[in-house]
């Protein structure tokens, strides 16, 4: 079992409370914090501001290679199996753009799943404090913090106006 990460979760009803709450809290210099919202919130977005994902990397990786691999096993077979048409050039790009687009799209979006797998693994969330109004109309921020930051923590977040302020963890 994954071991329970130590920390402070607020439950807020209002946006602009959560949002105000991750900002002083971004301000203090707490960087790894966690939401849990029902929608995606470009508010919450912004004030996280969080990097860019990875996920664009893997998707202009499979699709460069997909268009490579189509261009490339076109212009192979063609080599390999040369078939002369009305005088036509026996590589002619035209035609191999059909496949090499096709390609490109089918291996941008199987590299595109493999990267959200991956990065998802990559960050998991297990130990972390969760309540199942989080998926319903509650906007969940989670803290963590040692155990000596924990009353500080608290008390800056109920000055923020959750409905609910725990601390977690040992």
């Amino acid at each position: 079992m994954a071991k329970a990460v130590s920390g402070v979760l607020a439950s807020f009803k209002y946006e602009d409370a959560a949002v105000n709450a991750i900002k002083g809290l971004k301000a203090k210099g707490f960087k790894d914090l966690t939401v849990y919202s029902a929608a995606p919130n470009h508010h919450i977005e912004e004030a996280l501001d969080q990097p860019v994902s990875w996920v664009r990397a893997f998707t202009l990786i499979g699709a460069m290679t997909g268009c490579a691999a189509g261009f490339g096993m076109s212009i192979w077979m063609a080599v390999d199996w040369p078939l002369l048409v009305g005088g036509k050039p026996i590589v002619a790009i035209p035609p191999f753009v059909v496949l090499g687009f096709e390609l490109t799209i089918l291996y941008g979006a199987l590299s595109t799943v493999a990267g959200v797998i991956i990065l998802s693994a990559m960050k998991s969330l297990k130990g972390r404090p969760y309540k199942p109004e989080f998926s319903d109309d509650t906007i969940g921020l989670f803290v963590p913090c040692p155990q000596e930051q924990r009353g500080a923590v608290r008390t800056f977040l109920e000055g923020t106006g959750p409905e609910e302020v725990t601390e977690h963890g040992s």
